[in-house]
């Protein structure tokens, strides 16, 4: 018999579609082959002139087409993250074959959010400003470039009447989207809820601003090269961009409309350094045990990690002793990895993309891998996966996501059982 509730009596929470847009693809099965075949999405930028820029680098999107899912008109109007983030929602809404019934509208909520919004709308409508004057600006510049506008776009596309709003939590984002919407379900306020994160921010400002926190890679004559977790010749990270968008429900809802059924949502944990505001501190290692808490996971129970690993000198080892803390011995047992060295850090999608990914190693038992990986770091001796995909039945899955701000969200995901 199918047993509809968790351990601890609350409604359990199942991924029913997914969808994708990142620098190794515009679907989340070109970016899932790129990623295990090793095929880098890092390459010149291209989207603006960067000479004189330290960083000259990136996981660009390059082959999107943004009228394949917004009229020409909402696309000049919206933002490049807007149009990810309605782009991704679509193919996951598709994916979990999810139509919104009018009378039920109000049961479905979207939960979207973005690191930093529409840098490049403000850049650019900065230069109308300067140029000819306070009157030329669009009266869409405000609605093409907030954060909030890619839940209210995606809930006007599909009909979605719940709770709408977004988290902003840098890099933490997308992964806190998705835990608060597991929670939306958990306490009754939704059946299903519409969620992730977007974020382009590949500008002369994105680059530029991270530049002068010394924050890049600047391996600009390699650019695929260029991010290498826990490799002792790291340098920094590389910026991504692009977006995640899951379909959550109830297991009951998605069984009564028989609908597919791709994973569980187990745990959610969320936590703050209260230190730094960009060096990790102990907050991971409150945010992993959270999770693995809320959703009864033992530690030797999961086999593999989807680190935050960026690639940056001093967060790639604080990472993995906070791996060590936690899981203990059985650390060394696990398969952990960073799909950041083949997309990029995508910052306010690097979550729910990351998340999506491990999903895809628990359904597929196949794990991907951390790319440039040639020296692993003092102290950096764990199975990091290196260069190539790991055959491995994947039943519990961890992904981190770790933020400016001392910000910390951690999911864990797993196999749906019982079933």
């Amino acid at each position: 018999m199918t047993r509809l509730n968790d351990s601890k009596g609350r409604p359990r929470i199942v991924v029913t579609g997914m969808g994708a847009v990142t620098p190794c693809g515009t679907t989340l099965e070109a970016t899932w082959n790129a990623v295990c075949a090793g095929r880098s999405g890092i390459k010149p930028i291209t989207r603006f002139d960067c000479e004189g820029f330290d960083t000259r680098i990136a996981g660009e999107v390059t082959d999107f087409e943004p009228t394949e899912f917004m009229d020409p008109k909402e696309v000049r109007r919206n933002d490049r993250f807007i149009q990810f983030a309605v782009a991704a929602a679509e193919m996951a809404v598709r994916d979990a074959q999810f139509r919104v019934v009018p009378e039920r509208a109000d049961r479905v909520g979207v939960i979207v959010g973005a690191g930093l919004g529409g840098l490049e709308t403000i850049e650019n409508t900065h230069k109308v400003l300067q140029a000819r004057g306070p009157k030329k600006i669009t009266p869409f510049f405000i609605p093409g470039l907030i954060v909030n506008l890619a839940p209210g776009q995606i809930s006007i596309r599909i009909g979605a009447k719940g709770p709408n709003w977004s988290p902003v939590s840098a890099c933490s984002t997308s992964a806190h989207a998705i835990g608060e919407a597991a929670e939306a379900i958990r306490r009754g306020t939704c059946d299903v809820v519409v969620s992730g994160g977007s974020e382009a921010t590949i500008t002369p400002l994105g680059i530029g601003g991270f530049n002068a926190m010394k924050a890049l890679s600047t391996r600009n004559d390699e650019p695929d090269k260029a991010s290498r977790p826990w490799d002792k010749d790291r340098d920094g990270f590389v910026m991504g961009e692009g977006a995640g968008v899951v379909v959550l429900e109830s297991l009951e809802h998605a069984l009564n409309r028989g609908a597919p059924i791709l994973a569980e949502v187990l745990g959610y944990g969320a936590s703050a350094d209260a230190g730094h505001i960009t060096q990790v501190g102990l907050g991971p290692r409150v945010s992993m045990r959270a999770a693995l808490d809320d959703g009864g996971v033992a530690p030797k129970d999961v086999q593999y990690v989807n680190a935050h690993a960026t690639s940056t000198p001093v967060g790639d080892p604080k990472e993995v002793d906070s791996l060590k803390d936690v899981f203990g011995d059985h650390a060394h047992e696990l398969a952990v990895s960073s799909t950041k060295s083949a997309h990029g850090h995508m910052l306010g999608a690097a979550g729910s993309v990351e998340t999506i990914l491990t999903i895809q190693a628990i359904r597929e038992s196949r794990v991907p891998p951390t790319l440039n990986l040639e020296t692993p770091d003092a102290g950096c001796d764990l199975n990091f996966v290196p260069h190539e995909p790991q055959p491995l039945e994947v039943r519990a899955a961890m992904s981190n996501s770790f933020g400016f701000g001392g910000t910390n969200a951690t999911l864990v995901v797993g196999r749906v059982e019982d079933l």
